[in-house]
């Protein structure tokens, strides 16, 4: 199997994104696609990690969404796309830390797309994110 090309673009008749906050298009032209379910903020046993700190909670959905892309042959580096979920709990003001974060395991330099919105609820009580995503495999 040869590595996916991937592309990233950001059209100039689109809103700029920002340096490093997104891509508004990903496209991947061969390879395999690896789509991961919504990780949330708990551990192997099902213990919510960060209970009330979104922080703790975006750090733990991070490490588990490494787990399942490298689970799956992938690195960090190949994920094409991102969905965010954010309970309504959080205040906007709490927001911004989730980008830190995030930072550490994307590739900056060709950030995936991604949507983020506020749902009514998520499906765990004491669950403040949720993130899916979907990879790119090199071979």
């Amino acid at each position: 199997m040869s590595k996916p090309s991937k592309e990233f673009i950001n059209p100039k008749a689109l809103i700029p994104p920002g340096p490093a906050a997104y891509s508004h298009i990903a496209k991947v032209n061969s390879g395999t696609i690896v789509y991961i379910s919504g990780q949330v903020p708990s551990d192997a046993f099902g213990k919510v990690i960060g209970e009330g700190n979104f922080e703790a909670q975006v750090e733990q959905v991070f490490g588990n969404l490494k787990i399942a892309v490298e689970a799956a042959g992938g690195v960090m580096a190949g994920i094409v796309k991102l969905n965010y979920y954010l309970a309504p709990e959080v205040e906007q003001s709490e927001v911004p830390k989730l980008r830190p974060i995030r930072d550490r395991y994307i590739k900056l330099e060709k950030p995936p797309a991604s949507t983020f919105v506020v749902v009514n609820r998520l499906m765990r009580p004491g669950w403040l994110i949720e993130i899916e995503a979907i990879a790119a495999l090199d071979a």
